[in-house]
C-alpha cells in the first residue's frame, strides 16, 4: 500500500525534472541571442551559455529541493498540529525555512549571471 502512494509523487517529480531540463535547453538557445542584442560588449561569449546553464541548474535544483522539503515538513506539521494546535507558530517557522531554500537558489542564479556579465 505504501509503494502505490509513493509512485505518484515520484512521477510528478520526474516530470518536473524533465520540464526543467527542457526549459533550460530552450533558454540556452534563446537567451544568447537576446543577450547579444542587448549587450554587444559581453566579456566572453564562450562563458555566457555555461553561465546560463549553471544558473538554471542552481535555480531548478534549489526549487525542487525546496518543494521536497516543504512536502516533508508540511506533512509533519499537519500531523503535529492535529495533536497540538498550539504549535502553529513553531510549525510556520519550519515551513518558512524550508521555503527559503528556493530563494537561496534564486540568489545564487542571479549572482552567477551577474558574474558572467
Amino acid at each position: 500500500m505504501m509503494r502505490a502512494n509513493l509512485k505518484i509523487p515520484t512521477l510528478i517529480l520526474a516530470a518536473a525534472a524533465v520540464v526543467a531540463v527542457g526549459v533550460t535547453f530552450l533558454l540556452m538557445q534563446i537567451a544568447p541571442a537576446v543577450a547579444q542584442a542587448a549587450a554587444p560588449a559581453a566579456a566572453n561569449a564562450a562563458v555566457a551559455p555555461w553561465a546560463m546553464l549553471s544558473a538554471a541548474i542552481a535555480a531548478g535544483l534549489a526549487t525542487l529541493a525546496a518543494g521536497y522539503a516543504v512536502a516533508v515538513v508540511g506533512s509533519a506539521a499537519v500531523g503535529a498540529l492535529a495533536e497540538k494546535p498550539e504549535l502553529l507558530d513553531r510549525v510556520l517557522i519550519l515551513v518558512g525555512l524550508a521555503e527559503g531554500i528556493a530563494i537561496y537558489g534564486l540568489i545564487v542564479a542571479v549572482l552567477i549571471l551577474n558574474r558572467a556579465g
